[in-house]
């Protein structure tokens, strides 16, 4: 057995990282990667007694850490985002052939996002305060002291940089951190532990544990030394880490699945619309704020689905490592299986695929629109998560409104409409964390992100992130007592 394995030329360290080294298991798991199926490498696969590790190597390093002035954690953040982007081109092969999204986009976008989360962070950091008040004469002072260690959970589509939303802001709060990335793709959180120590991170700081889900997921989210719990993925996971956190009553982030809305009114520029609703294949599909569930005005839903289904046509899937690939393949086989399963079920159902509705070679799954689909049915109520679109029509801005909001999610929304009363109106009314009007997916850290409903708990970005991180304090003082010592 290696302890480490070489992807696309890239040496991937396929240990754990606990408190400042790496640490193997006496199991482990094979990675395998989504584009042809190939085994990437044996992964040590964790347990309780790794969980135990890492929890207590993050508790050990916590008082140092939590003391570190505030300038001295923002450079090391700074050195992190530095690290990150010498090493774009590493990350983003080995991201790409770990998770099978598409190479240009992680070159381009992703992982310069990835360093821009530490360094929003660490300079977010630095302006951090509150304006003291009074009251009776007496001041308060509002402080953001450092929580404690921190498990922070991540999901498999998008691995560094979700990770990143959460280990950057856990840093510059002065806490420690035990990740656990997904066991579908683990690799690129090892090249982060690799990165981080290199800036100077001191060990404990930022611990990487890997396992399969339940094996070492309940002994981090029960430990009763972990002060704050992230997680991003699937509803039931989440249940399964509330109720296992409830006991200590430990503080929950949750940012969960969607079934996000995109209305397109007839007042929109319908090409705007269009390249709206193809945009929702990104990444095959795999993305929880994707408008999902097309809502269309009657009188424009013939040419509109016209203009899309020839876009969509143009659309080229294969190897997302060739630049000239628009989507690549589905995670893993369980994922394409539930995929298919969903929409063969919609089929026998009544639906009809104007386009795609099967899956093709290897991992991939076909760009599919489904139409004929009821309101109350499984297509249209849960997160496929796969290239899988439905399309509603409505007759009026009231019954647009009431089918957008009728599930249990509320990620997110789009609405295409060219009328900004409208916007407004509509927008006001729409149950989602994050609405974009004639738009799709643009963010910015300042912002509140997360869900309402059964799409989560709690809002990461900007001071939200502190607030979640930190046990906020106020200090209280009064203007008399004191004594002059000169």
């Amino acid at each position: 057995m290696t302890d480490k394995t070489v992807v696309a030329g890239v040496t991937v360290d396929t240990r754990h990282w606990i408190g400042g080294r790496r640490v193997a298991s006496g199991d482990t798991f094979t990675d395998h990667s989504p584009i042809d199926g190939s085994a990437l490498g044996q992964i040590a696969r964790g347990g309780p007694a790794e969980a135990e590790a890492a929890v207590a190597a993050a508790k050990a390093a916590f008082p140092a850490w939590a003391a570190t002035p505030r300038a001295e954690r923002a450079r090391v953040l700074h050195a992190i985002a530095d690290g990150v982007e010498k090493r774009i081109e590493d990350l983003a092969i080995v991201e790409t052939t770990d998770n099978g999204a598409l190479l240009r986009s992680h070159r381009r976008g992703v992982m310069p996002r990835v360093a821009h989360n530490f360094r929003f962070f660490a300079n977010w950091l630095l302006q951090l305060d509150h304006e003291d008040f009074e009251t009776r004469g007496h001041t308060n002072h509002v402080s953001w002291d450092p929580a404690g260690p921190c498990v922070l959970i991540t999901p498999w589509n998008a691995p560094l940089m979700l990770a990143t939303w959460k280990v950057a802001p856990a840093l510059a709060a002065g806490n420690t951190v035990v990740l656990k990335p997904a066991e579908w793709s683990p690799l690129t959180a090892s090249l982060l532990a690799d990165i981080a120590a290199e800036a100077g991170l001191p060990a404990g700081v930022l611990n990487v544990v890997q396992g399969y889900g339940a094996e070492i997921g309940n002994a981090l989210t029960a430990h009763p030394d972990v002060r704050r719990i992230s997680f991003t993925g699937s509803v039931p996971t989440a249940r399964r880490i509330a109720a296992s956190a409830a006991a200590r009553l430990t503080p929950l982030s949750l940012e969960l699945g969607g079934k996000s809305p995109l209305l397109v009114f007839a007042d929109a520029d319908l090409d705007l619309a269009v390249d709206l609703a193809v945009e929702q294949y990104d990444n095959a599909g795999q993305v929880c704020l994707a408008a999902t569930r097309i809502l269309v005005e009657e009188s424009v839903a013939g040419e509109f689905t016209r203009r899309f289904t020839e876009k969509a046509a143009r659309l080229r899937q294969g190897d997302p490592r060739d630049e000239a690939t628009d989507i690549g393949p589905n995670i893993h086989p369980r994922q394409l299986e539930k995929i298919d399963g969903f929409v063969r079920r919609a089929i026998e159902a009544g639906a009809r695929a104007v386009i795609g509705g099967h899956p093709k070679d290897g991992q991939y799954y076909a760009p599919t629109l489904l139409t004929d689909v009821a309101q109350d049915s499984e297509i249209v109520q849960e997160e496929v998560f796969g290239p899988v679109l439905t399309l509603q029509t409505f007759a009026t801005e009231e019954e647009a409104v009431r089918l957008a909001d009728d599930t249990r999610f509320g990620l997110a929304a789009t609405v295409a409409t060219g009328d900004r009363a409208r916007a407004e109106r509509v927008t006001a009314r729409l149950v989602a964390g994050t609405v974009w009007v004639n738009c799709f997916f643009v963010r910015d850290l300042r912002a509140p992100f997360g869900g309402s409903r059964l799409s989560g708990v709690g809002r990461e970005g900007g001071t939200w992130s502190f607030d979640f991180y930190c046990d906020l304090k106020n200090t209280v003082t009064a203007p008399k007592g004191w004594k002059d010592h000169g």
